[in-house]
Formats: C-alpha cells, structure tokens, sequence
C-alpha cells in the first residue's frame, strides 16, 4: 500500500495513468471540463500541476477505471478484498445472525489493523489559525449552475458526543468565503445523527475535514460500513497496515497523519444557510436548501500538498468506479444476511440508487419477493428505487443479458411490485424528498406455486457435438 497521496502520485506515474498538465487551467468550470472529457473517454488521472492563481496541484480522477480502482487499495482486483472478507467470515463469524452481525468490528484480524495515535504528521507541517483562508487552496467550481466552489473529496471526522466513536464521511462543502463552508450531510447518514445528538444537546460539534493521504483513507469514508465500524480500522485492513493519526491543533479529534491538507472547525447548534446547488452525480443538479455551517479554526497542510478532488455528474465518471468498487467487496457482507444472494450488479447508468440487478437460489414460491422486501431494509441499499431479481445462471454484470431474461421472463402485472418507504435525497423525481415509492421486479421463471402451470420452454441451445466439431474446424473458415 501507499504511505500517502504522493506515494500513490509516484505509482500512477510508473505505470502510465497518470497525465501531468503543465499548462495553466483555472479551477473555475475549466478543470471540470478537462477532467469531464478525459472521464467520458476512459483517460488517465489528471495532475494540474499548476492551477491557474494557485502554486498547489491539483489531482483528479486518480480512481477512475477499474485498474486505477484496484491499484488505489492496492491489489491487482477488487475481487480480491472482497475473497479476503469472505475468507474472514468463514473463519471467525459465528452461525447465529446476531452473533455475525455484533462480531464484525470484533475480528481479530481488523483488530491488528487498529489505527495508533504518532506524535506528529506531515500534515502538520504548516499550521494557520488566525491567518488560515480557504482561499489558499485550488477549490473547484464544477458546473456553470453550481452555488459556488465545493470541496467535493473531503473525509469529514466527528465524534459520537456520548460514546466518543469516530465516524468518517464524505460530505460535500460548499464553500461560502475564506473561513466558513456548508456541511452537506444526508439525514440518514452517521454525521447528520452526530449533529442531531449535540443540536439537543446545546453543544458544538467540532469536525476536522482530511484531504489525501492513501487513497484506501478516502475510499473508507465513502464505504457503507455499519453504524460505529470505524471507518479508519476499515481503511487498515484494506492497506494491512494500521493508518498513523495525530490530534489536531484546535479540536480534539484525531485525523491521519501522512494526509495532505487538514481543515479543521466546528458547527454550532441550530445555524443553518442555504447550500447548493450543486451538480450532482445523477446529471442533474441538486437544489439548494439549508444544511449546517462549518466554522474553520485552523488548516495544516505538508509543505508542499496535492489538491486532490474530483468531479460528478451524468456517468461515467470517477465516483462510477469507487461505487462498483463498494458492490463488490460489500457482496459477502449482504451474503451474511441472503445467503440465497448469487450476485448483485448496481449499473452505473443507474447512479447506484436508482437501480440494482440481482441474481439469487430460487427454492420456493415468492422467494424473490422476499429478497426485495430484504434489500429494502439493508441500510444504504435500502433506497434503491428498482430491484430486479433474476435467477443464478443469469449473468447480471452483462446487462444485455440481464435486459433480455427481463423482457422475456415477465409477465407485468403478475411481476411487479409497488411499495413507499424512503429514497435517496437525490431522488429528484420522487413525490417528496427523501419519501417516495420503489418497484420492485420478479424476473425469475415462475413456479408452479405461482399459478404458472403450463411449464416454462427450453431455451435455444446449439448440440454440444456441433459446437465442438466447429471448434475444430474453426481455423479452417477464414472467419
């Protein structure tokens, strides 16, 4: 794994996907348009090295393909993590479903990779108090429609104000001047519950906002781990090295020590102003509404830092690949609670919460109904606005596939289901914010115990003689 975000700089230059841009682009819109035809074309991550009016770079797109996904927490396939996870619960997950459930944060193996408070970082390196200004660092203003700047690849650290458990998300932060930003955080997210305990408590919440450092550090704060699973004990057992963090100067929090820039500051209880809009990862943007105040207090930073960022909007884009990143090594995790589940498949035209496609053992009737009604009530995935279920031979990676078995296997009124509950904020189309309905489609070939009696016909097949005396000739026909 990477000692911080240069290393992992260093390694994308080595082999190739690293692009340096030596000319001057402006953060505002111009780098947006830059990284957003680099994206759409499957091109390299992106190193303004001088940004215009800024002498810090700028990083984007360091996570964009499957490749650099895989070579960001450091294996040659996701796959991988997601087979050591597996692997993990064979060993040390009890049978009971409660057991698993309350064992996880407990395994042995993550303990080892528990983070350890250093003395000192290099994100300590320069420190500004009184003197310290947002307007030092190459902020992006992403999209022509947007509110302002946003810092858009924030890890945002607080504290549960009774137990003192970490929590560490990525939320959006609109900038607003040199010392106070938005703090966009979802309701049903960790932070946004933090926030809701000190508001009735009548106390400040102090935050600390962590930009860099190994790239494993990042993809953690977006990880839909459990409810107090510290995310920095998440990002040690991808890396298989404890992540070193160092207190802060003006907030008793602790944040990683080898990270680029540090921005620390609080929220005071009850103040809210208008955040947004912004351009968000569904092609649309976000509206503005009223989230929380960040106060800054102090920003460190190495001596010479990397800006990193990125951008999101209609797909693909870089957020695309950290998403699919997450189905995968999150899969043996659902499996604990469907052991039934074959495969899961979030498309990435979907933007993650307007669609999933999932294949599963069907034993008996209404069997796919259940697991929808299951998904529904899986923590982030439970806002998925159409589930798909389809049997286990079906490949639901290959969407052409998966698009055929549906429109063949089908019969509407008999297969779909309607249900309300909540959605994702971001659910424009939804009849309220955040409250709305789902569908869900069974894409299985029915049962008898179905009421479908009259046997479902045999798919088209070619001989497995013919196929193989082909096979032989195959070379011999020019083709």
């Amino acid at each position: 794994m990477y000692k911080d975000l240069q290393e992992y700089v260093q390694c994308l230059d080595k082999h190739r996907q690293l692009k340096r841009i030596h000319a001057p682009v402006s953060p505002d819109l111009e780098i947006t348009e830059v990284a957003d035809r680099v994206m759409k074309s499957a091109g390299p991550a992106l190193l303004f090295e001088k940004p215009a009016g800024f002498d810090i770079p700028v990083l984007i797109n360091s996570m964009g393909s499957k490749e650099r996904m895989a070579m960001a927490l450091g294996v040659k396939d996701i796959e991988e993590i997601a087979e050591e996870i597996t692997h993990l619960v064979k060993l040390e997950v009890p049978t009971s479903t409660m057991g698993k459930l309350f064992i996880l944060p407990k395994f042995g193996k993550l303990a080892a990779c528990a983070p350890k408070t250093v003395k000192s970082g290099v994100c300590q390196q320069i420190v500004k108090t009184d003197d310290a200004s947002l307007d030092e660092l190459p902020i992006l203003h992403c999209w022509p429609g947007d509110g302002g700047r946003f810092v858009t690849l924030p890890m945002v650290f607080s504290k549960d104000p009774h137990t003192g458990v970490r929590n560490v998300g990525m939320y959006r932060m609109h900038v607003y001047d040199e010392r106070t930003t938005g703090m966009h955080w979802h309701p049903n997210k960790v932070g946004a519950r933090h926030y809701a305990e000190y508001e009735r408590l009548g106390k400040r919440m102090e935050l600390a906002v962590g930009l860099g450092g190994d790239p494993a550090l990042t993809y953690a704060a977006t990880a839909p781990l459990p409810e107090d699973f510290d995310e920095m004990l998440f990002a040690g057992f991808i890396r298989k090295r404890s992540v070193e963090m160092v207190r802060c100067k003006t907030v008793d929090l602790e944040v990683p020590a080898n990270a680029e820039i540090i921005i620390e500051g609080y929220v005071d209880p009850g103040e809210r102003r208008m955040e947004g809009p912004f351009g968000d990862h569904t092609g649309y943007y976000s509206p503005a509404s009223e989230f929380p105040v960040f106060h800054v207090t102090a920003i460190t930073r190495r001596k010479s830092p990397i800006y990193p960022a990125t951008i999101v909007g209609r797909p693909p884009m870089e957020d695309c690949f950290m998403a699919k990143a997450t189905e995968r090594i999150f899969l043996p995790l659902i499996k604990l609670q469907l052991p039934e589940l074959v495969d899961i498949s979030l498309p990435i035209e979907g933007v993650f919460h307007n669609m999933a496609l999932i294949s599963i053992k069907k034993r008996y009737p209404g069997h796919a109904r259940k697991v929808m009604h299951a998904f529904w009530g899986l923590g982030q995935i439970a806002l998925t606005k159409i589930l798909i279920i389809f049997d286990e031979q079906v490949n639901v990676q290959d969407m052409s596939e998966a698009l055929w078995r549906l429109g063949n296997n089908i019969d509407p009124q008999r297969d779909i289901e309607f249900v309300t509950g909540p959605v994702d904020i971001l659910d424009h189309a939804s009849r309220l914010p955040g409250f709305g309905s789902k569908m869900g489609i069974d894409a299985t070939k029915k049962l008898p115990g179905e009421g479908f009696d009259r046997g479902w016909p045999d798919e088209i097949r070619m001989s497995p003689e013919v196929k193989k005396k082909i096979d032989e000739l195959w070379g011999k026909l020019g083709l």
